[in-house]
């Protein structure tokens, strides 16, 4: 059914529409001399006009004699539109630059049958390709109850299970492991780490299927590719496939544990109008393999090429389609990466996988909550201005350092990196008017450690102390965490999770935590033994808290 771009091949013989030629029915002269022609009546004439009316191909005689006019089945119009491959926009006539989505070169002209209202030439995937896989039994098609659906399903084990550390951190994204007949899409950046990714997953299920495409010419180029990622990774030969033509057809016969398909970009329709990679192709060859999925209750994974704004290719139409939406995600000089769901109809999208990529392959990392976290030294006067967060990422709790720097008898310009500007101005202004800090005349310099963009309210506390920890030169302790949002008054409120991300820091052995009054109480003792949780109302009672030595000098 599908094939890669540089062979053609299909797995379904698609059938054209048959030409309307024009049939006629013949009349042997008549044998008998009794007989009076065609304007008599004649007993075999009869017959055959009898049976000629039956088949539709006699039309109407004369007055008087009832003579018979042999002729041609009226034809059917045709009209004629030009649509663009691209994204499917139709006109009456052509044009070089498609209206709808400004591409030049991709109108194609699509011919359509007036009477029977469908295409019989041009980008029509017909029922006899792609039909073929949905149920063809009568039974099938009748609707059923969802009580009827869920009859005799083990809740606790329809899932396929993935075994490992690494199949561990998989399943949480997914909510417990692969769901037969389930199609998964999964995107990222180039090289961020997709195809290892499922390279390592063919490795946990057994008898999985992976068709990649490769633009290698030479046998040597992909013997040796083949080798380093095998010796890099630890897997064999055996079930990667490479331009494999007629896919469907012949992984029906094989009957895998999964389908791997790298990517849904390189594969076509033959049938459907437009290149391999073409909104029209990708859709179609999507829900081929998603009728598929549900057919042969084999699960499907796909690699999703993105944008430069970071969004699958075609995004859209494929986010529609499949079941579940994995992005990968990864700074370009850093080795952790992290895998989310944003789509899952059998699970939950606040899940969050943490790998490292190595040498071997991705990692599932242990201790996923300090991963951001750098090695300190208490009281170490270099690291004035440094103070810890507690953010949330889905259910995952992260540690990560807030960076502060003070310039006094500056131009009083500012400077963030990976928070939000004007956040960032909020919480100055608001430490010079509530927390009585002469930060006009200072440059202020703010940032994340490890490249990454605090999104969430609850870091705001962390700045403010980190900005007081280096406007004062006094360091903050390492063994300090901060959770709260700031208000325009400088209260402390609540964040959600609470209670969460507290429990996170007394495990990683932190000393002490500073939250919101209200929040304080909201939290009990238990497993809080080792560690001292004080609530603040305000932020003139957080810096009397971590700098209790320091006499605060109005303006």
């Amino acid at each position: 059914m599908f094939s890669y771009s540089k062979f053609s091949f299909s797995p379904f013989l698609l059938r054209r529409a048959d030409p309307r030629v024009s049939a006629s029915f013949n009349i042997d002269t008549p044998q008998d001399p009794n007989s009076t022609g065609p304007h008599g009546s004649n007993a075999n004439f009869d017959e055959e006009f009898r049976k000629g009316k039956e088949r539709g191909r006699v039309m109407g005689g004369s007055d008087g004699g009832g003579g018979v006019v042999i002729g041609k089945k009226k034809k059917s119009k045709e009209k004629v539109e030009w649509v663009c491959c691209n994204c499917g926009y139709s006109a009456g006539q052509w044009w070089g630059v498609c209206r709808s989505c400004n591409v030049s070169g991709t109108m194609k002209e699509a011919k359509f049958s007036s009477d029977a209202g469908t295409v019989i030439s041009g980008f029509s995937v017909l029922e006899d390709s792609v039909g073929s896989w949905l149920p063809q039994q009568e039974g099938e098609l009748r609707p059923l109850r969802l009580a009827e659906v869920n009859r005799g399903i083990d809740h606790h084990h329809w899932r396929i299970p993935l075994s490992g550390p690494f199949g561990d951190e998989v399943c949480r994204v997914l909510g417990g492991g692969l769901v037969p007949g389930s199609l998964t899409l999964i995107g990222g950046d180039p090289g961020v780490g997709k195809s290892t990714l499922l390279l390592q997953l063919q490795s946990l299920q057994k008898g999985t299927m992976m068709v990649k495409h490769l633009q290698l010419y030479m046998s040597l180029v992909k013997r040796v590719l083949s080798k380093l990622v095998t010796e890099r990774i630890g897997l064999g030969f055996n079930q990667i496939f490479i331009y494999i033509q007629d896919i469907l057809k012949k992984v029906k016969h094989l009957s895998p544990g999964a389908l791997i398909v790298d990517s849904i970009q390189t594969v076509y329709l033959k049938g459907v109008m437009g290149s391999p990679g073409g909104i029209m192709q990708v859709k179609e060859c999507t829900s081929a393999l998603l009728r598929f999925a549900k057919k042969t209750n084999i699960p499907v994974l796909l690699i999703g090429h993105v944008t430069k704004s970071g969004k699958i290719t075609k995004h859209q139409v494929l986010e529609h389609i499949v079941d579940v939406v994995l992005y990968m995600e990864g700074e370009k000089y850093s080795s952790h990466r992290m895998l989310r769901a944003v789509k899952n109809r059998f699970g939950s999208t606040d899940e969050l996988g943490v790998f490292e990529m190595s040498h071997s392959g991705l990692q599932a990392i242990s201790n996923a909550s300090k991963m951001f976290l750098s090695e300190q030294h208490l009281d170490s006067e270099i690291l004035a201005g440094l103070a810890v967060a507690v953010i949330m990422d889905g259910s995952r709790t992260f540690l990560i350092e807030i960076q502060a720097l003070c310039l006094s008898s500056s131009t009083g310009s500012r400077q963030v990196n990976g928070i939000q500007l004007n956040r960032a101005d909020m919480i100055i202004s608001v430490l010079i008017k509530q927390a009585g800090l002469r930060l006009r005349e200072h440059a202020v310099f703010l940032n994340v450690v490890s490249g990454l963009t605090l999104a969430e309210t609850a870091g705001d506390l962390a700045i403010a102390a980190a900005i007081c920890s280096s406007c004062l030169e006094i360091p903050i302790p390492n063994d300090i965490a901060f959770i709260g949002e700031i208000g325009l008054g400088g209260e402390l409120r609540m964040v959600h999770r609470m209670d969460k991300r507290v429990y996170t820091v007394a495990k990683l052995g932190f000393r002490m935590c500073i939250v919101p009054k209200v929040a304080e109480k909201a939290l009990g003792t238990e497993g809080l033994e080792k560690m001292k949780v004080v609530g603040c109302r305000n932020l003139k009672e957080v810096i009397n808290t971590v700098f209790p030595d320091i006499r605060m000098k109005r303006r």
